[in-house]
């Protein structure tokens, strides 16, 4: 229960402050063309992946350089209903062109709406605890944790390619026309879907503010300030640490079943190392560590990004890489990091970010 006692003048700020954004994405479509909100819908997705990605890099200190597939698992589950539909009860088109004459068992199930988002959630989920449970208890980390992870971008791709009659190949799903019936191309449903989505993306922030303030929360800082502490204090890491890399796989997966809805393809190279790096870039620039940080740093980056290509067609990525450099160079701790030196000019400084101090819990 929050108490009055509780309620301090910065903490009512702060709520005044999550009230607006709030505010702010739910009255986005009242302002905003159908191009125009259809890419603000792209970028929280994006969000939605970060905030995961923050949890177990930023807060537990795990980097994955791999979590383009677990966005991607969640995306073809949604996109292999979505073709489902659109195809009326006949053969997808592409399984016709590669010389399938009925449809694949394993995409039977697909043809409900409900066993598709459970699957973009179970199946990157259980991958994320698959991979886990034999790194984790085999106390492989670091550089060779990121490593692996890279190896299953690789294998998955692979994968998904090769098998071109069952997946598209390197075309991926796409040609979707309705979702529950409704025409995706309608404008009511384009709002529709981004107040899902804006939705989703709060309701995963709350999870995820929940989580790190929790005693959970507390713990998994601890293992990444110094695991072999927690683990002498009576502490197992390897559970906590296949926990979260199982949620963040979960919010990964969420994030590419509403990317699908909003772009209308997923195909391989949408999962592939390169957007798997751009997923990391957006926490670092944000501020990891932070999930405000990990959140802006997807929407700004991607917006970036956007309009970087749209006005300078022919040199944008120069653009980038030099916000990109800039950020590395002189803001390690990301724009959230700029915005504490502002607030710690005014007041007392300290030595180090509040979110790296750690309170180690009692066993």
């Amino acid at each position: 229960m929050l108490t009055l006692k509780k309620l301090t003048p910065a903490r009512v700020w702060l709520l005044v402050g999550y009230a607006a954004a709030a505010a702010a994405l739910f009255s986005a479509p009242l302002f905003l063309s159908d191009f125009r909100l259809n890419l603000l819908a792209k970028f929280l997705a994006f969000a939605i992946v970060a905030l995961g990605l923050d949890l177990i890099w930023g807060f537990t200190g795990i980097l994955s350089l791999g979590h383009g597939i677990f966005f991607g698992l969640g995306a073809y589950a949604m996109a292999m209903y979505l073709k489902l539909e659109a195809s009326g009860g006949k053969l997808p088109d592409f399984m016709g062109w590669s010389g399938l004459s009925q449809l694949p068992w394993f995409w039977k199930p697909f043809e409900s709406f409900g066993f598709a988002v459970l699957m973009g959630i179970l199946i990157p989920a259980v991958l994320a605890l698959f991979l886990g449970f034999f790194t984790f208890r085999n106390r492989i980390r670091g550089v060779y944790f990121t490593i692996l992870t890279q190896a299953l971008v690789i294998i998955t791709t692979t994968l998904l390619v090769g098998q071109q009659a069952y997946t598209g190949g390197t075309n991926g799903v796409t040609g979707y026309s309705k979702i529950l019936g409704q025409s995706i191309a309608s404008s009511d449903t384009k709002r529709m879907l981004y107040w899902i989505t804006a939705a989703v993306l709060i309701a995963v922030f709350i999870l995820c503010r929940y989580i790190v303030k929790s005693r959970f929360g507390k713990v998994l800082r601890a293992i990444r300030d110094g695991e072999n502490r927690v683990r002498f204090i009576g502490y197992n890491p390897a559970v906590y640490q296949m926990v979260i890399f199982t949620i963040s796989a979960a919010l990964a997966g969420i994030a590419g079943m509403l990317f699908v809805l909003h772009v209308g393809i997923i195909s391989p190279s949408m999962m592939g190392i390169v957007p798997s790096i751009e997923m990391v870039l957006w926490v670092a620039i944000g501020g990891r560590g932070t999930l405000i940080g990990a959140a802006l740093g997807a929407v700004l980056m991607n917006w970036a990004k956007s309009e970087f290509s749209t006005t300078y067609p022919e040199g944008w990525t120069y653009f980038l890489g030099a916000v990109f450099i800039v950020v590395v160079v002189f803001l390690p701790n990301g724009l959230m990091g700029l915005a504490s030196k502002f607030k710690l000019g005014k007041g007392k400084k300290r030595s180090e970010p509040e979110h790296d101090r750690v309170e180690y819990p009692a066993v």
